[in-house]
């Protein structure tokens, strides 16, 4: 063996540093990779499940963009696997294939009336304001009070720009459809809902102060939600990070709008800690009308329990931010209580028998479910590569490897696939239409005009 053909399903982050690893990896053979990704432009939910008021995430798509220009990795856009391409077809022309295919779809909430009309998936609404090609261009934003059911960063994100006036959003890449329908947009309210307490929520310290930073909204604390038992004085002591989280949100607690008492400001942001969702009231149409929940409080042992007083809140629309869920691919395990490729380290199980299966790798979020920041990302294709490298015994034998293979291929099916030089054209495409605008960038939405910019057409 020579050469590895390597085929990388998913070009997030995922994907993209697995092909980078590797191809730094002290190894007796060359490589040849090739990415495909269903969209027509790289790096996955950096692009598409980043608020687009986070300027930091910049130096993460520098990072992933420093890779793919080196030019020794080949990128198929717009190409979905199972219907354009097929694990067969992979078999024919490569040697192995990691799966990094991240994980989009929310989690469930099984409670009573979680149904009703204007209850939605984060993720959804994430994908819509990110300008994903795929969800509809529209977004219903028709409540005055809206609530978000999570304590995890992805709550506190669609939380802000719920929050958050669309004209301070204009320095972004924000696309225009989504700034419309958010200057449009009537909230004044906007109630986050966590059932464990201020010590023990899953955010960042970064992504709470840049609610505070929000201009026309008041934060919203309430003091009955800071009595601490001995377990969270221990955690804020010896956390830095749960330190200052509670800075900051004492610092919340001196605001004229604590308690719900009322600010100056034109819209609010409420923290509702130790409150576990029941039930979502429906109103006569059958829309969320309000959200049941129960006071929980600390079980000693650092989670919580239900202490049976019922509280209500009133809403127009809610929002479920409780995790990410994986997608099943078509001939591939999949673990569907975890939302998961069933593996080891890496190495993709066989569902009736846990045998390993030759060739078949997995990576992200796909490997180990939606936990984790990019850091976990890097370790987790690490191990995953590692076990790929030292499994050459295992591998395929593919009929055809040439490079030349796959082009004929996508072709002959008239996939309409897009490149890295496409993915220069779209992205150089959307700078300038920011430029014309005084802006950064200014994202495609649909997929035609994405493919019709990065094709040259």
């Amino acid at each position: 063996m020579t050469k590895l053909r390597l085929a990388i399903v998913g070009a997030g982050p995922a994907g993209i540093y697995a092909a980078d690893i590797l191809l730094k990896t002290e190894r007796s053979f060359d490589v040849s990779i090739d990415l495909f990704e269903h969209l027509p432009a790289p790096y996955g939910l950096v692009r598409y499940g980043v608020a687009p008021d986070h300027p930091r995430i910049k130096g993460v798509v520098n990072a992933l963009r420093d890779v793919l220009d080196r030019g020794d990795i080949r990128i198929f856009g717009n190409v979905r696997f199972g219907e354009d391409i097929t694990l067969d077809d992979l078999k024919k022309h490569y040697h192995a294939v990691i799966f990094s295919t991240g994980a989009v779809r929310d989690a469930e909430l099984d409670i009573p009336g979680i149904d009703a009309g204007e209850s939605y998936g984060a993720a959804d609404f994430v994908s819509w304001y990110d300008g994903h090609p795929d969800v509809p261009r529209t977004w219903p934003l028709t409540a005055a009070h809206v609530g978000m059911i999570g304590n995890g960063n992805v709550a506190l994100d669609a939380a802000r720009v719920l929050a958050k006036h669309a004209d301070d959003l204009l320095p972004t890449e924000i696309p225009d459809n989504v700034y419309e329908i958010l200057k449009a947009s009537p909230v004044t309210d906007v109630h986050v809902f966590g059932r464990r307490g201020p010590a023990q929520v899953k955010f960042t310290p970064l992504e709470l102060r840049e609610l505070g930073e929000l201009n026309d909204v008041d934060m919203v604390v309430y003091d009955e939600d800071f009595d601490y038992d001995e377990a969270s004085k221990d955690a804020i002591a010896t956390n830095k990070q749960v330190k200052v989280i509670d800075r900051v949100l004492q610092k919340w607690r001196e605001l004229p709008s604590a308690n719900g008492a009322g600010g100056e400001a034109s819209r609010r942001l409420h923290l509702h800690f130790w409150a576990k969702p029941v039930e979502v009231k429906k109103d006569a149409d059958g829309n969320v009308a309000s959200l049941v929940y129960e006071r929980t409080k600390a079980d000693g042992a650092g989670g919580v329990v239900g202490t049976g007083e019922m509280r209500e809140i009133p809403l127009g629309q809610l929002y479920r931010a409780i995790g990410y869920f994986g997608s099943p691919l078509p001939g591939v395990p999949f673990d569907d209580r975890h939302g998961v490729i069933p593996n080891h380290e890496g190495q993709v199980l066989a569902e009736d028998s846990n045998d390993i299966l030759p060739g078949v790798y997995a990576t992200g979020w796909i490997k180990r479910g939606p936990v984790g920041l990019i850091g976990h990302t890097k370790s987790d294709a690490m191990e995953t590569v590692t076990h790929l490298v030292n499994d050459q015994g295992s591998w395929w034998r593919p009929e055809d490897p040439s490079e030349e293979a796959i082009d004929r291929l996508l072709t002959e099916r008239g996939v309409a696939w897009t490149d890295l030089e496409g993915w220069h054209r779209l992205d150089a495409h959307e700078m300038s239409l920011g430029e014309a605008e005084g802006r950064e960038r200014i994202k495609v939405v649909p997929r035609d005009e994405m493919i019709a910019v990065s094709r040259g057409e």
